[in-house]
């Protein structure tokens, strides 16, 4: 059984807004990405998750039951971080989580600390005087502090520092290790890369791709961008076999996927002042699902 199976589920809000014939599912401990750019359909899947909206077509499962209408059985053994938090404002962050873990029955406050250390957060102070990064800490120490099977976040760092998006992702590989089952939805690329063993990427309500993330980062290819001591040497360039991508001044830039050793070979005959190598990112390999579209 998978933890999360996601099939031909649609939601039409009109003017081709909303979700159409999404499938996808996600195995039991992984950590699973989802892609996409503000208003491509996350926030409508994840609530269909939640058992939030019911679908107009298809179904959602976790663990086998029904997101909508086994939705109370399932929050049982869920943990949840939404793209807009709204908590009550007047109490404090530590009233707040203890009131969250009495509602869960959450007796052991152990993992709540582990948490509140990890992420540097005081929670003494009122919410209403919290900045959102404070408020997307205490978030997700909510979402992990029962120890859930499976957690699903909604664009789980908005708000947080470098450092905090860091901590994050430690939390993320430290849960993986434990065989927590992790479905997150974001569009920054590095969290993905590093925490994910599979993406799927959601482009206006549809699904463009799943992607493994080891086959994808195996598909990058790298600029090799050459200085030569002059333009008309430059120009004169020629490298059989490979792509050369551009051409300015004293600069030639070739694109490699493998072969480097041939390529170096090459260029030994050549006049070459500089080399310099850029990795293509995943938000570049990504970016053609967009059509340019930035995620």
């Amino acid at each position: 059984m998978n933890a999360i199976d996601i099939s031909h589920i649609t939601k039409d809000y009109g003017s081709h807004k909303g979700i159409f014939d999404v499938s996808l599912s996600v195995k039991k401990g992984e950590v699973y990405g989802f892609l996409g750019p503000n208003g491509a359909g996350k926030t409508t899947t994840i609530r269909h998750l939640l058992g939030f909206l019911r679908p107009e077509k298809g179904s959602c499962r976790i663990l086998g039951m029904d997101c909508f209408h086994e939705a109370a059985v399932i929050q049982k053994s869920l943990g949840y971080l939404a793209g807009e938090i709204a908590f009550p404002e007047d109490c404090t962050g530590d009233g707040l989580l203890r009131l969250l873990a009495e509602m869960k029955g959450i007796k052991d406050k152990s993992r709540m600390r582990e948490l509140m250390e990890l992420l540097e957060l005081d929670p003494s102070g009122r919410v209403r005087k919290m900045s959102k990064g404070m408020k997307q800490k205490l978030g997700i120490v909510n979402a992990f502090m029962g120890n859930p099977e499976i957690v699903i976040l909604d664009e789980p760092t908005s708000g947080l520092d470098p450092l905090m998006q860091n901590r994050f992702i430690e939390l993320i590989l430290e849960e993986k290790k434990k065989g927590t089952t992790v479905f997150m939805s974001s569009h920054l690329f590095e969290e993905v890369e590093r925490t994910c063993e599979r993406t799927a990427i959601i482009r206006q309500g549809e699904i463009a791709a799943i992607e493994d993330m080891e086959g994808l980062k195996k598909k990058r290819t790298r600029d090799y961008i050459i200085t030569l001591d002059s333009k008309e040497a430059a120009d004169a360039l020629v490298l059989p076999g490979f792509s050369i991508t551009r051409r300015e001044g004293c600069q030639v830039t070739v694109a490699v996927k493998g072969d480097i050793p041939r390529l170096l070979s090459l260029l030994s005959e050549c006049s070459v002042r500089d080399l310099q190598i850029h990795t293509q990112t995943l938000e570049e390999i990504f970016l053609h699902y967009y059509g340019g579209e930035k995620a």
